[in-house]
Protein backbone atom coordinates (compact mmCIF):
# COMPACT_ATOMS: atom_id res chain seq x y z
CA UNK A 1 0.00 0.00 0.00
CA UNK A 2 1.16 3.28 -0.57
CA UNK A 3 -0.60 6.56 -1.09
CA UNK A 4 0.91 9.36 -2.36
CA UNK A 5 -0.86 12.05 -0.03
CA UNK A 6 0.81 10.66 2.84
CA UNK A 7 4.18 12.49 1.78
CA UNK A 8 2.76 15.26 -0.55
CA UNK A 9 4.13 18.64 0.34
CA UNK A 10 6.28 17.75 3.31
CA UNK A 11 9.87 18.37 1.32
CA UNK A 12 10.57 14.95 1.97
CA UNK A 13 10.69 13.31 -1.42
CA UNK A 14 8.03 11.31 -3.47
CA UNK A 15 7.16 8.02 -1.67
CA UNK A 16 8.54 4.92 -3.05
CA UNK A 17 8.45 2.12 -1.47
CA UNK A 18 6.69 1.37 1.76
CA UNK A 19 7.48 -1.67 4.61
CA UNK A 20 5.57 -2.85 6.94
CA UNK A 21 6.72 -1.87 10.78
CA UNK A 22 5.51 -4.34 13.73
CA UNK A 23 3.75 -2.63 15.92
CA UNK A 24 0.15 -1.22 17.06
CA UNK A 25 -2.90 -2.21 17.88
CA UNK A 26 -5.00 0.32 15.95
CA UNK A 27 -3.09 0.81 12.92
CA UNK A 28 -1.50 -0.46 10.25
CA UNK A 29 2.30 1.11 10.00
CA UNK A 30 4.64 1.54 7.24
CA UNK A 31 8.27 3.40 7.33
CA UNK A 32 8.05 5.15 3.72
CA UNK A 33 11.05 5.73 1.63
CA UNK A 34 11.43 8.64 -0.81
CA UNK A 35 13.51 9.61 -3.53
CA UNK A 36 15.72 12.21 -1.55
CA UNK A 37 16.87 8.90 0.60
CA UNK A 38 14.50 9.83 3.44
CA UNK A 39 12.42 8.32 5.52
CA UNK A 40 9.05 8.71 7.88
CA UNK A 41 6.61 6.83 9.46
CA UNK A 42 2.53 6.59 8.57
CA UNK A 43 0.05 4.84 10.61
CA UNK A 44 -3.01 4.63 9.08
CA UNK A 45 -6.19 3.23 9.16
CA UNK A 46 -9.88 3.77 7.26
CA UNK A 47 -11.89 2.32 10.39
CA UNK A 48 -10.51 4.34 13.45
CA UNK A 49 -12.38 7.23 15.51
CA UNK A 50 -12.01 10.45 13.76
CA UNK A 51 -9.93 11.79 16.07
CA UNK A 52 -7.14 8.95 17.40
CA UNK A 53 -4.37 10.65 15.24
CA UNK A 54 -5.13 13.90 16.37
CA UNK A 55 -5.34 12.73 20.04
CA UNK A 56 -1.73 11.07 19.28
CA UNK A 57 -0.46 14.29 18.40
CA UNK A 58 -1.01 16.00 21.50
CA UNK A 59 0.44 13.15 23.47
CA UNK A 60 3.15 13.00 21.53
CA UNK A 61 3.63 16.88 22.50
CA UNK A 62 2.82 16.88 25.77
CA UNK A 63 5.96 14.19 26.06
CA UNK A 64 7.96 16.52 24.90
CA UNK A 65 10.24 17.37 27.75
CA UNK A 66 13.59 18.59 27.98
CA UNK A 67 15.59 15.92 29.41
CA UNK A 68 12.76 13.63 29.14
CA UNK A 69 12.34 10.79 26.05
CA UNK A 70 12.89 11.89 22.17
CA UNK A 71 9.52 11.74 20.56
CA UNK A 72 8.63 11.77 16.90
CA UNK A 73 7.87 14.93 15.77
CA UNK A 74 4.39 14.66 14.01
CA UNK A 75 4.69 15.76 10.02
CA UNK A 76 1.02 15.56 9.24
CA UNK A 77 -2.40 14.91 10.83
CA UNK A 78 -5.64 13.56 9.13
CA UNK A 79 -8.60 11.39 10.55
CA UNK A 80 -7.35 8.22 8.56
CA UNK A 81 -3.49 8.76 9.02
CA UNK A 82 -0.06 10.01 10.77
CA UNK A 83 2.88 10.64 9.67
CA UNK A 84 5.54 10.85 12.11
CA UNK A 85 9.49 11.34 11.45
CA UNK A 86 11.56 8.26 11.08
CA UNK A 87 13.22 7.45 14.78
CA UNK A 88 14.56 3.94 13.87
CA UNK A 89 13.98 0.18 15.24
CA UNK A 90 12.06 -0.75 17.87
CA UNK A 91 14.34 -3.67 18.59
CA UNK A 92 15.37 -2.54 22.63
CA UNK A 93 19.46 -2.87 23.47
CA UNK A 94 18.18 -5.45 26.36
CA UNK A 95 21.37 -6.17 27.49
CA UNK A 96 22.65 -2.72 27.66
CA UNK A 97 22.86 -0.99 31.01
CA UNK A 98 23.93 2.28 29.26
CA UNK A 99 20.70 2.05 27.67
CA UNK A 100 18.46 1.09 30.40
CA UNK A 101 20.55 4.03 32.93
CA UNK A 102 19.45 6.55 30.07
CA UNK A 103 15.81 5.44 30.08
CA UNK A 104 15.12 5.27 33.85
CA UNK A 105 16.84 9.00 33.96
CA UNK A 106 14.44 9.77 31.01
CA UNK A 107 11.38 8.38 32.48
CA UNK A 108 12.48 9.80 36.01
CA UNK A 109 12.37 13.80 34.89
CA UNK A 110 9.05 12.59 32.77
CA UNK A 111 7.41 11.02 36.30
CA UNK A 112 8.95 14.99 37.55
CA UNK A 113 6.19 17.12 35.51
CA UNK A 114 3.13 16.96 37.94
CA UNK A 115 -0.08 18.76 37.72
CA UNK A 116 -2.16 19.56 40.84
CA UNK A 117 -4.74 16.91 39.30
CA UNK A 118 -5.25 13.64 38.13
CA UNK A 119 -6.59 13.39 34.58
CA UNK A 120 -6.18 15.45 31.37
CA UNK A 121 -7.16 18.12 29.64
CA UNK A 122 -9.16 16.12 26.98
CA UNK A 123 -10.17 12.38 26.87
CA UNK A 124 -8.18 10.12 24.58
CA UNK A 125 -7.61 6.61 23.29
CA UNK A 126 -5.80 3.39 24.96
CA UNK A 127 -5.92 1.61 21.93
CA UNK A 128 -9.37 2.10 20.35
CA UNK A 129 -11.28 2.32 23.31
CA UNK A 130 -11.69 5.99 24.73
CA UNK A 131 -9.41 6.82 28.51
CA UNK A 132 -11.44 9.03 30.14
CA UNK A 133 -9.41 11.75 32.24
CA UNK A 134 -11.95 13.93 33.84
CA UNK A 135 -9.59 16.15 36.73
CA UNK A 136 -9.85 15.09 39.38
CA UNK A 137 -8.87 15.74 42.87
CA UNK A 138 -8.08 12.40 44.28
CA UNK A 139 -5.97 9.57 42.66
CA UNK A 140 -7.72 7.15 44.38
CA UNK A 141 -11.18 7.99 43.30
CA UNK A 142 -9.16 8.78 39.39
CA UNK A 143 -8.05 5.26 39.45
CA UNK A 144 -10.43 3.42 40.66
CA UNK A 145 -13.26 5.48 38.21
CA UNK A 146 -11.56 5.87 35.25
CA UNK A 147 -9.04 3.10 35.45
CA UNK A 148 -10.57 0.15 36.59
CA UNK A 149 -14.00 0.72 37.01
CA UNK A 150 -15.09 2.14 33.94
CA UNK A 151 -13.83 -1.66 32.05
CA UNK A 152 -16.59 -3.00 33.84
CA UNK A 153 -18.87 -1.62 31.21
CA UNK A 154 -17.27 -2.82 27.95
CA UNK A 155 -18.87 -6.01 26.49
CA UNK A 156 -15.63 -8.42 26.44
CA UNK A 157 -15.32 -7.64 30.24
CA UNK A 158 -18.53 -8.08 30.94
CA UNK A 159 -18.99 -11.23 29.24
CA UNK A 160 -15.58 -13.03 30.65
CA UNK A 161 -15.96 -11.36 34.18
CA UNK A 162 -18.06 -13.28 36.34
CA UNK A 163 -19.97 -11.49 38.91
CA UNK A 164 -17.59 -12.78 41.36
CA UNK A 165 -14.94 -11.13 39.60
CA UNK A 166 -16.31 -8.00 38.95
CA UNK A 167 -17.84 -7.49 42.98
CA UNK A 168 -13.69 -8.39 43.74
CA UNK A 169 -12.92 -5.67 41.20
CA UNK A 170 -15.54 -3.50 42.88
CA UNK A 171 -14.31 -4.42 46.48
CA UNK A 172 -10.37 -3.64 45.65
CA UNK A 173 -11.32 -0.01 43.92
CA UNK A 174 -13.34 0.67 47.36
CA UNK A 175 -9.98 -0.36 49.43
CA UNK A 176 -7.33 1.48 46.81
CA UNK A 177 -6.92 4.61 49.76
CA UNK A 178 -5.90 1.60 52.43
CA UNK A 179 -3.58 -0.22 49.66
CA UNK A 180 -2.06 2.33 47.16
CA UNK A 181 -0.06 5.41 49.32
CA UNK A 182 -0.64 8.90 48.26
CA UNK A 183 1.47 9.89 44.98
CA UNK A 184 1.74 12.70 43.08
CA UNK A 185 -0.19 13.67 39.89
CA UNK A 186 2.61 12.46 37.53
CA UNK A 187 2.72 13.18 33.61
CA UNK A 188 2.38 9.71 32.26
CA UNK A 189 3.15 8.21 28.75
CA UNK A 190 -0.22 5.63 29.41
CA UNK A 191 0.65 2.44 27.93
CA UNK A 192 4.42 2.38 28.71
CA UNK A 193 5.23 -1.38 27.59
CA UNK A 194 8.71 -2.68 25.62
CA UNK A 195 6.49 -2.27 22.57
CA UNK A 196 6.14 1.93 22.73
CA UNK A 197 10.18 2.46 23.65
CA UNK A 198 12.67 2.33 21.10
CA UNK A 199 16.40 2.81 21.10
CA UNK A 200 16.85 6.46 20.37
CA UNK A 201 15.78 6.31 23.37
CA UNK A 202 12.51 7.22 22.38
CA UNK A 203 8.56 7.07 23.40
CA UNK A 204 5.45 6.14 20.52
CA UNK A 205 2.16 6.01 20.86
CA UNK A 206 0.91 7.85 23.50
CA UNK A 207 -1.95 7.52 25.80
CA UNK A 208 -1.02 10.47 28.44
CA UNK A 209 -2.72 11.47 31.12
CA UNK A 210 -1.24 12.73 34.64
CA UNK A 211 -1.67 9.67 37.11
CA UNK A 212 0.58 7.75 39.45
CA UNK A 213 4.10 7.00 38.57
CA UNK A 214 3.98 3.31 40.19
CA UNK A 215 0.97 2.69 37.89
CA UNK A 216 3.36 3.74 34.76
CA UNK A 217 6.10 1.67 36.26
CA UNK A 218 4.09 -1.76 36.68
CA UNK A 219 3.03 -1.76 33.15
CA UNK A 220 6.56 -1.71 31.92
CA UNK A 221 8.48 -4.08 34.49
CA UNK A 222 5.79 -6.49 34.44
CA UNK A 223 6.05 -6.83 30.53
CA UNK A 224 10.00 -7.45 31.21
CA UNK A 225 12.30 -6.50 28.83
CA UNK A 226 14.30 -4.11 31.02
CA UNK A 227 17.28 -4.46 32.98
CA UNK A 228 16.03 -3.89 36.81
CA UNK A 229 18.99 -2.42 38.52
CA UNK A 230 20.39 0.09 35.78
CA UNK A 231 16.98 1.27 35.33
CA UNK A 232 15.66 1.37 38.48
CA UNK A 233 18.86 2.82 40.14
CA UNK A 234 19.05 5.60 37.55
CA UNK A 235 15.13 6.22 38.07
CA UNK A 236 15.49 6.24 41.77
CA UNK A 237 18.39 8.90 41.87
CA UNK A 238 15.72 11.54 40.25
CA UNK A 239 12.46 9.91 41.86
CA UNK A 240 12.26 7.39 44.42
CA UNK A 241 9.22 5.66 45.02
CA UNK A 242 7.54 4.70 48.27
CA UNK A 243 8.53 1.53 50.19
CA UNK A 244 7.35 -1.51 48.97
CA UNK A 245 6.40 -0.56 45.87
CA UNK A 246 7.01 -3.45 44.06
CA UNK A 247 4.04 -5.92 46.51
CA UNK A 248 1.60 -3.26 44.50
CA UNK A 249 2.60 -3.82 40.85
CA UNK A 250 0.02 -6.60 40.45
CA UNK A 251 -2.89 -4.45 41.66
CA UNK A 252 -1.50 -1.54 39.50
CA UNK A 253 -1.41 -3.71 36.57
CA UNK A 254 -4.69 -4.75 36.56
CA UNK A 255 -5.76 -1.53 34.51
CA UNK A 256 -3.52 -2.99 31.59
CA UNK A 257 -5.22 -6.65 31.98
CA UNK A 258 -8.34 -5.27 31.25
CA UNK A 259 -7.51 -3.21 28.29
CA UNK A 260 -6.17 -6.09 26.94
CA UNK A 261 -9.52 -8.24 27.48
CA UNK A 262 -11.13 -5.75 26.25
CA UNK A 263 -10.29 -5.33 22.91
CA UNK A 264 -9.77 -9.40 22.78
CA UNK A 265 -12.37 -11.51 23.25
CA UNK A 266 -11.89 -13.93 26.26
CA UNK A 267 -10.55 -17.35 24.60
CA UNK A 268 -7.97 -15.34 22.63
CA UNK A 269 -6.03 -13.71 25.70
CA UNK A 270 -6.81 -16.91 28.49
CA UNK A 271 -3.38 -16.13 29.83
CA UNK A 272 -4.91 -12.35 30.84
CA UNK A 273 -7.88 -13.44 32.20
CA UNK A 274 -5.78 -16.02 34.32
CA UNK A 275 -4.03 -12.78 36.01
CA UNK A 276 -6.98 -11.37 36.44
CA UNK A 277 -8.42 -13.57 38.37
CA UNK A 278 -5.44 -14.49 40.66
CA UNK A 279 -4.92 -10.91 41.28
CA UNK A 280 -8.59 -9.92 42.60
CA UNK A 281 -8.58 -13.02 44.67
CA UNK A 282 -8.11 -11.79 48.03
CA UNK A 283 -10.65 -9.13 47.40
Amino acid sequence: MLNPAWLDGLSLGDAVSASPVDGGYASKTYRVSTTLGRSAIVKTHDDVPVDLYALEADGLEALGVPGAFVVPEVLRVTPTFIVLSDLGSSSLPSDSDDFWRDAGRRLAVQHQQTADKFGYHLDNYLGVLPQRNPWTDDGHAFFAEHRLLRYLEVPNCYNALSPDDRHRLERLANRLPDLIPPQPASLLHGDLWHGNLLPAPALIDPAVHYGWPEAELATLITYGHLDDDAFLGAYQDLHPLAPDWRSRIPLLHLREQLCVLAHAHALSSPNTLTEIHTTLQPF
